[in-house]
């Protein structure tokens, strides 16, 4: 099978292409010389490279920058993935589409079901949101994820990390709940709902385990002192009226992942992704 992958130097379609290779598929990644605000380079892109199946993780993901730049995240993200969706319903070719917890507005009681409905309350989430309605209705797949983290950046885990060696306190807020997903095992099951042939739809795909920020902040730190003294003493909690935002983040993104489950895919524990990007970050010293 040959899989096009949008956003192939994003940390998830990195880990796409490598996943890829160990499972013995053949991965065309592109980046930004395919735009997919612009729907006559997707056609030729497909058209070039005839994949079997197409993964778009190209997104606009600057959540707060989103507030200001509204015309440029709903160009990549709603129009964007509208043209990958039909470029590829003419052809055919299954489409699995990367969308985000933060399509919810955060006020669940508990985890969030994909027949929930949708609120976003911000700019980002707004486009993504219309971005899986032109995916479903083309006929694609929609897997939203949460807290998405790699080796290399930009993500909370490299911010931490960073912030950690230079300020012995650092403030969190631990009033927002969701669940760490390491790109690594994220790709992995994105290439396996193709292989498996996973009917058409929405599904929930991230690490096993809820937390908050604060508490994931703790758990990097933690991670990191068995590689290297820090400057970190300690990580006060915080409110998210304490550490204001251009964009509001929901409260309480926790995803359910039972329908991805019954389908044969399981995510493990984010915390041995934490681990192994923590390595990789810090040379493994």
């Amino acid at each position: 099978m040959t899989i096009l992958v949008t956003g192939g130097r994003g940390q998830l379609g990195r880990s796409v292409v490598a996943c890829g290779a160990r499972r013995g598929q053949a991965i065309v990644a592109v980046d930004h010389e395919v735009d997919v605000s612009d729907r006559a380079q997707v056609a030729a892109a497909l058209a070039a490279h005839a994949p079997d199946a197409v993964i778009n993780a190209a997104a606009y993901t600057a959540v707060d920058k989103a507030e200001a730049e509204r015309e440029r995240a709903f160009a990549v993200n709603a129009e964007g993935a509208a043209n990958v969706a039909r470029a590829c319903a003419d052809r055919g070719i299954p489409l699995v589409h990367v969308s985000t917890d933060y399509v919810f507005d955060g006020t669940a009681m508990r985890p969030y079901r994909e027949d929930d409905p949708i609120a976003p309350l911000g700019v980002y989430g707004a486009s993504k949101a219309a971005g899986e309605r032109a995916v479903l209705d083309s006929g694609g797949t929609v897997v939203r994820t949460s807290w998405l983290f790699a080796t290399g950046g930009p993500s909370f885990v490299h911010t931490i990390l960073r912030l950690a060696t230079e300020r012995p306190v650092l403030r969190v807020v631990a009033d927002q709940h969701g669940c760490p997903t390491w790109a690594v095992d994220l790709a992995d099951a994105l290439l396996a709902v193709l292989e498996l042939r996973v009917a058409a739809g929405v599904y929930h795909a991230c690490g096993d385990g809820a937390t908050t920020w604060h508490a994931f902040a703790t758990a990097i730190v933690d991670e990191a002192r068995r590689h290297r003294r820090l400057a970190c003493e300690r990580i006060d909690a915080i409110t998210t009226l304490e550490y204001q935002t251009p964009a509001r983040r929901p409260a309480y993104s926790v995803l359910d992942t039972t329908r991805l489950r019954d389908a044969g895919i399981a995510l493990p524990s984010w915390r041995a992704g934490l681990a192994r990007v923590v390595a990789d970050e810090l040379g493994g010293s």
